[in-house]
């Protein structure tokens, strides 16, 4: 495996150690002061702001829709066309090693992304490979330098490449050590490695304590994403998080008669109203006077979720909300209202005091004190 095009990941003033009759190899080691005066390419991005040049590790629930998302992204690259139908990138050649996919599969796929486009003579893809402790990370190097200008490596699914474990690891190291290998190749080679995982069946709070294996598989890569859609569902969320990257979520839709998924224009939250609106609605007009806590107790949705919700909503004219927090649908009573108290009566405001009055409560006007009271003590 050479090194040879890895010329971005070298740094543009200072010199790497040099052993004698050994290949250049990457600096490692300085002192502070040389480090803060280097300078850095800037990292290079397969899918700008979402997939950038390392390893990447992207996981979802079986069937979810991962291997179409990292199909239609390779296609996306090697062609130049946006990615998720929304994302401008730089073209380039990519490798797309369909594991679990045989050749009928993928053209039948192919062909309802490409939606009777030309299919990119940048994409090369492949159905078999050794695993990456046995020929498979030189191989996968072979192809890297043959394509100089290589830009994503998609790997569906990690499990079928990563080899077996060595014996006398832990779990968490055997998972770190197979991801190493991956990351050895987006290191060198300075490209975008992506792996296809799964996750585990319990769901989490937090998006990466889903990914199915230990934390050494999303410690050891430089970004993780995973993909979340509610099963029968169009909609999906991308949660992304990494080194280079910065930790988003991104709304999507698929659609299935042409085999994409694109973006959808705002945050995950305001796609997922419609049912959430309508059970927050069902659950008060049955229980009107309803507080957030309430609906959410009664509903399985989080109270964070309802509490936005019921101001939007509020907001929109399809919710009431009286000064306690309690909540009833327009038109109709809380159960044993009790009548609003009359607004107390203010003195006049005029242009010499109107400051002292702002952001206080109404009060009775006091009457003025006597001049001889002013001065006593």
């Amino acid at each position: 495996m050479t090194n040879d095009r890895s010329t971005h990941l070298r740094l543009v003033n200072g010199d790497a150690v040099q052993a004698p009759g050994q290949p250049v190899p990457f600096r490692t080691s300085w002192t502070a002061d040389e480090l803060m005066a280097m300078t850095f390419p800037e990292p290079r991005w397969a899918v700008p702001g979402i997939i950038a040049e390392g390893l990447s590790l992207l996981a979802g629930p079986p069937k979810v829709g991962k291997s179409w998302l990292s199909l239609g992204l390779g296609i996306a690259v090697a062609s130049g066309a946006k990615a998720l139908e929304a994302i401008e990138l730089e073209p380039g050649p990519v490798l797309y090693l369909a594991l679990e996919d045989t050749a009928r599969r993928l053209q039948n796929r192919m062909g309802k992304i490409l939606g009777g486009q030309p299919a990119p003579k940048d994409l090369t893809l492949a159905t078999t490979c050794p695993t990456l402790p046995a020929g498979g990370e030189e191989a996968i190097a072979r192809w890297l330098d043959r394509n100089t200008n290589a830009r994503l490596v998609v790997i569906d699914v990690f499990a079928k490449i990563r080899g077996t474990t060595p014996p006398g690891l832990s779990a968490y190291d055997a998972d770190y050590a197979a991801m190493s290998r991956a990351k050895r190749l987006a290191d060198t080679y300075g490209v975008a490695v992506v792996l296809i995982h799964h996750v585990r069946k319990m769901a989490s709070e937090d998006f990466l304590s889903e990914v199915s294996g230990t934390n050494g598989l999303a410690g050891a890569a430089d970004a993780t994403l995973v993909l979340k859609r509610a099963r029968g569902t169009a909609d999906g969320v991308l949660h992304v998080t990494g080194r280079d990257v910065e930790e988003a979520e991104y709304a999507m839709a698929f659609q299935p008669a042409a085999g994409l998924w694109h973006l959808l224009d705002g945050p995950p939250e305001d796609h997922a109203l419609s049912d959430t609106r309508a059970a927050i609605a069902r659950h008060v007009r049955a229980n009107p006077n309803s507080t957030p806590k309430a609906i959410a107790d009664a509903t399985g949705l989080s109270h964070e979720n309802v509490r936005k919700t019921c101001q939007r909503m509020n907001a929109d004219g399809q919710l009431c909300v009286n000064a306690t927090g309690h909540y009833r649908l327009p038109g109709t009573e809380s159960p044993g209202a009790v009548p609003g108290v009359p607004t107390v009566p203010d003195h006049a405001t005029s242009s010499t005091n109107a400051h002292h009055h702002e952001g206080q409560p109404a009060l009775l006007p006091v009457p003025a004190v006597p001049a001889d009271e002013e001065t006593h003590q």
